[in-house]
C-alpha cells in the first residue's frame, strides 16, 4: 500500500498543532526557567539549599515512593480482578475506581479531615492513642493514594481483556500458582501499560496539590510538599525561590514523562 501524501491542509494542521504545543507547554515551562534564573544560578541554587526546600523536597519524594509502590501493587490487584470475573456491582466498582478522575482533590482532603481530623469521626480515639494522621505524612499518603490510584488500573484494563484467558488457562494446566501466572504470563503482556500507568501516578503523585493542601495543614518544614512550598513561596514574594522549586519540580515531572515514552517505545518495538 502506497503512503499517502500529506495535503495542503493536513500540514497546517501539523503546524497548528506544533504552535499550540509551544504555546500552551513549551513556552510556559521557559518562562519558569527564566524567572528562576532571573537573578542567576547561584541564587537559585541557594533557595534549594533552605532547609524547608529541602523538608519539601524529602516529602515529596517520600510520599511519591509510597504512593507509587501501593497504587502499583492495587492496581494490577483491581485490574486482575476486574477483568478476569463477572460479578454483581462490576461496573459500579469500575465506576468508583474512576471517580478520583472526576472529583475535585479538595473533596478528598475534606472526606479524609471528616475522618481523621481532631474534630472528625475517629479523632479523639486517634488523639487518645497518640495516631497523627490529619496534619500529618499518614494524610498526606492517603491524598495523594486517592487521586492517582485509577492510573495503573484503567491502563492496564484494556490490555489484560485483549489477551484473553488461553495463556493463562494453559500456565494453570502446567502447574503454574497465581503469581507465577501473573508474573511470567499476564504481565510481560501487558509490561507497555504497566510501564505507562506507574510513570502516570508518579507524574501525578509529584503534582498533586488540592488533596495535599487540605489535609497537611500547609505546615512550613513539616507537612509542605514541593506544591505547597512554591506556594509559600510565591505569596512570601520570594519569587525567585519560588520559580526554582517550580523548575525542580517541572523538571522531574518531564523526565518521569519522558522515561514513560522512551520505555513503551522500546516495548513496543522489541513487541514487533
Amino acid at each position: 500500500m502506497m503512503p499517502r501524501k500529506t495535503s495542503r491542509s493536513s500540514w497546517l494542521l501539523i503546524a497548528l498543532t506544533y504552535v499550540c504545543t509551544a504555546l500552551v507547554l513549551v513556552m510556559p515551562i521557559l518562562l519558569i526557567l527564566s524567572e528562576a534564573l532571573r537573578q542567576g544560578t547561584a541564587a537559585a541554587w541557594a533557595s534549594l539549599q533552605d532547609p524547608d526546600a529541602l523538608s519539601a523536597i524529602r516529602l515529596t519524594g517520600l510520599v511519591t515512593v509510597i504512593v507509587t509502590i501501593v497504587n502499583t501493587i492495587g492496581g494490577i490487584a483491581a485490574a486482575w480482578f476486574l477483568t478476569k470475573y463477572r460479578f454483581i456491582g462490576r461496573r459500579f466498582l469500575t465506576a468508583m475506581i474512576e471517580l478520583p478522575l472526576s472529583v475535585s482533590p479538595v473533596i478528598a482532603g475534606l472526606v479524609w479531615l471528616l475522618l481523621f481530623g481532631r474534630e472528625g469521626w475517629w479523632g479523639d480515639w486517634l488523639a487518645s492513642h497518640g495516631i497523627r494522621i490529619a496534619f500529618a505524612v499518614p494524610g498526606i499518603v492517603l491524598a495523594t493514594l486517592f487521586v492517582t490510584f485509577p492510573y495503573v488500573t484503567r491502563t492496564l484494563m484494556p490490555y489484560i481483556e485483549q489477551q484473553g484467558n488461553e495463556a493463562e488457562e494453559a500456565a494453570y494446566l502446567l502447574g503454574g500458582g497465581f503469581l507465577t501466572i501473573l508474573w511470567r504470563v499476564t504481565l510481560p503482556d501487558a509490561k507497555i501499560a504497566l510501564v505507562s500507568g506507574v510513570m502516570l501516578t508518579t507524574a501525578r503523585g509529584l503534582g498533586e496539590f488540592g488533596a495535599v493542601s487540605v489535609v497537611s495543614g500547609h505546615i512550613p518544614g513539616i507537612t509542605e510538599t514541593m506544591p505547597m512550598h512554591i506556594e509559600t513561596l510565591y505569596n512570601g514574594y520570594q519569587t525567585v525561590a519560588a520559580f526554582t522549586m517550580a523548575t525542580l519540580l517541572v523538571c522531574t515531572a518531564v523526565m518521569t514523562v519522558l522515561i514513560r515514552a522512551f520505555l513503551g517505545h522500546f516495548s513496543a518495538k522489541r513487541i514487533s
